[in-house]
């Protein structure tokens, strides 16, 4: 079961963030922010604000930050809230942080990556980030079809034996390719998209991570930001979006059903969180942290302003009633 800590956010009241321990000696928040969004693409980024904002995000209890080596910018960005956070909350705070980044080779070099051009991104990601060893890196492998995968595995685990990387996860493997490679390495975790509109992750995906010890990790919780208020009652906009996010949810959306049963879960939402309080976001995040299968949520708040949003969905529980209306 998730272990609560209590941690004060300046100028609020005492906030419960539930952590979770994925593994013995490992525990995160189970609220994770994610990085997406201050890698461009989202509209301006202001990196020194979204860097001075992680101490905002520790105080608040969220104490786990998820990047990628091909997040540009990010890496650095984290790494200089760490820094700021040694030096405003002091070393055994910034240590007590989790960054959770990726490692993600070059699609056109897969066939020849060798054991040297991993240890020098993974290099680069303690020194962009300031750290000796990375707390988790999740591989990701662009083409299934692709050999090769078991090998980088293989790699990677022995920059762990060296110290270089604490654990290791993956990010969009599906069963068969876990079981590639759970035998090269100890896998951890598996970050994927999981949320009331996209419910893959669900039978023999959670099966197999149960069976194997693997914490599941969502992604795509608040549908970059289509399971919020904003939506309801909303005409079908279509799909041109200058947003990468909204582009890519919006077809998750058509698979899900359409906008019109996209408006059925937006009205339910509503209606729970008028008897519960919040707003659809929170609920939406809340059914998430409820599901036996995650672990943790991953959610895309730039900047400390999102906070207090972001903590709504720890504010109440759902009943049994709650979640079978959503069923």
């Amino acid at each position: 079961m998730p272990r609560r800590r209590g941690f004060l956010c300046p100028g609020q009241a005492m906030t419960e963030v539930p952590t979770v321990e994925m593994r013995l000696g490992y525990a995160a928040s189970r609220l994770i922010r994610g990085g997406w969004q201050l890698a461009g693409g989202h509209g301006a980024v202001e990196t020194a604000r979204a860097a001075e904002d992680m101490v905002a995000f520790y105080d608040a209890g969220i104490t786990t930050f998820d990047c990628a080596d091909i997040y540009t910018g990010v890496e650095e960005i984290y790494g200089e809230g760490l820094r700021l956070l040694a030096n405003q909350r002091g070393a055994e705070a910034a240590a007590q942080v989790k960054i959770h980044t990726k490692y993600v080779p070059d699609y056109d070099s897969l066939a020849e990556l060798s054991p040297a051009d991993v240890r020098r991104i993974i290099t680069r990601s303690c020194a962009r980030l300031g750290r000796e060893r990375l707390d988790l890196v999740q591989f990701y492998w662009w083409n299934p079809e692709m050999p090769g995968v078991e090998k980088m595995a293989g790699y990677l685990a022995t920059l762990q034996s060296e110290g270089q990387i604490d654990r290791i996860g993956v990010t969009n493997f599906d069963e068969a390719r876990m079981a590639q490679v759970s035998g090269a390495l100890d896998l951890m975790s598996n970050q994927v998209q999981f949320s009331l509109l996209d419910r893959r992750p669900k039978g023999a995906f959670a099966e197999w991570c149960r069976a194997n010890d693997v914490s599941i990790i969502a992604f795509g919780v608040l549908a970059g930001g289509f399971l919020t208020d904003h939506w309801l009652g909303q005409p079908d906009p279509g799909f041109e979006f200058e947003n990468r996010s909204l582009i890519k949810y919006r077809l998750i959306i058509e698979e899900f059903g359409g906008w019109d049963a996209f408006q059925v879960l937006l009205g339910t939402l509503r209606n729970i969180a008028d008897r519960r309080g919040g707003d659809i976001a929170a609920i939406a995040t809340r059914a998430m942290l409820d599901d036996p299968d995650v672990a943790a949520c991953i959610i895309g708040a730039r900047y400390a302003r999102h906070l207090p949003r972001l903590l709504a969905a720890l504010a109440g529980d759902l009943d049994d009633a709650d979640r079978a209306e959503i069923e």
